[in-house]
């Protein structure tokens, strides 16, 4: 779909990752032809509470620039800490 771009993310989606997200992300919002962050869960098996306030900083980032934020592939005891934290009211799970 034009328009929209995937953010891979890693196996052990953490603090660590915090300025590499950063940075994978930066391009794609002051791109005017990017409507549509897709992030790619399918890889993560952990993920901790600084990794959920950095895609939450995210989701603020998109909504003040008519951008969309999604979660793709979550499963296993990633998905059910996302949905603990109540992420489908902030992301569209796809």
């Amino acid at each position: 779909m034009a328009g929209t771009e995937t953010l891979n993310l890693p196996n052990r989606f953490d603090y660590s990752h915090h300025r590499k997200f950063d940075e994978s992300y930066a391009s794609l919002l002051s791109d005017e032809t990017c409507k549509e962050i897709i992030l790619d869960f399918s890889r993560v098996e952990y993920i901790d509470s600084a990794a959920i306030g950095m895609i939450v900083l995210l989701q603020k980032k998109c909504t003040n620039l008519q951008k969309i934020a999604k979660i793709k592939g979550a499963y296993g005891a990633t998905v059910d800490i996302l949905d603990m934290a109540h992420m489908q009211k902030l992301f569209e799970f796809i």
